[in-house]
C-alpha cells in the first residue's frame, strides 16, 4: 500500500485554489498566498510527483450533451477469475463511465450514462448482458445527483 503524502497549509491552499479553477496562474496563487511564483511551482511539481495532483480536467454536464439517463449496475461474475476479462470488455463500452471492483453482493459496480431509457435497454441487452463472464446484473436508475464533490485536501 502506498504511503500518503503529507501536505501543509500552503499545499492545502494551493490544492483548494486549483480545484476551484485549475487554470489559475502560479503568479496569481503566489499573490494570494504571499509567496513567490517559484514556490508555487515547486510545491505543485512535488504534489504531481507524489501523485497527489494527477491532472487537470474540464467538467462537462452530461445532460447538456443529451445524456439524460444515469444508472448504476451491480454485476455478479460467474467466477472471481473472470474479473480481468470482464473488466476489459466493460472498459470498451463507451457508455460505462466508471467501474469499481467491490466487496459484498456485487463483484463489479459500474456507472452508465445513456441518452434514453431505450438506449439503456439496448446497452443492457446487446452489450453488457452478452459478456460471457457476467452471471447476472441489477440496474438502479438515478433520479438525481444532489451531492457531487471531491475529497477536500
Amino acid at each position: 500500500m502506498s504511503e500518503s503524502y503529507q501536505i501543509d497549509d500552503l499545499d492545502r491552499g494551493i490544492l483548494n485554489a486549483l480545484m476551484d479553477n485549475a487554470r489559475t496562474a502560479y503568479a496569481e496563487l503566489a499573490k494570494i498566498f504571499n509567496v513567490s511564483p517559484g514556490t508555487i511551482h515547486v510545491r505543485v511539481e512535488k504534489m504531481k510527483q507524489a501523485g497527489v495532483i494527477t491532472g487537470a480536467c474540464v467538467n462537462v454536464d452530461p445532460k447538456r450533451l443529451g445524456y439524460d439517463v444515469c444508472c448504476f449496475i451491480g454485476i455478479i461474475l460467474k467466477s472471481a477469475k473472470d474479473y480481468p476479462s470482464a473488466l476489459k470488455r466493460l472498459e470498451s463500452l463507451e457508455e460505462v463511465v466508471e467501474a469499481y471492483y467491490t466487496t459484498g453482493h456485487y463483484s463489479i459496480f459500474i456507472k452508465v450514462m445513456c441518452r434514453s431509457i431505450d438506449a439503456l435497454q439496448q446497452v443492457l441487452i446487446n452489450k453488457i448482458q452478452t459478456i460471457d463472464e457476467i452471471q447476472s446484473t441489477e440496474t438502479l436508475i438515478s433520479l438525481q445527483n444532489p451531492i457531487m464533490r471531491t475529497i477536500q485536501p
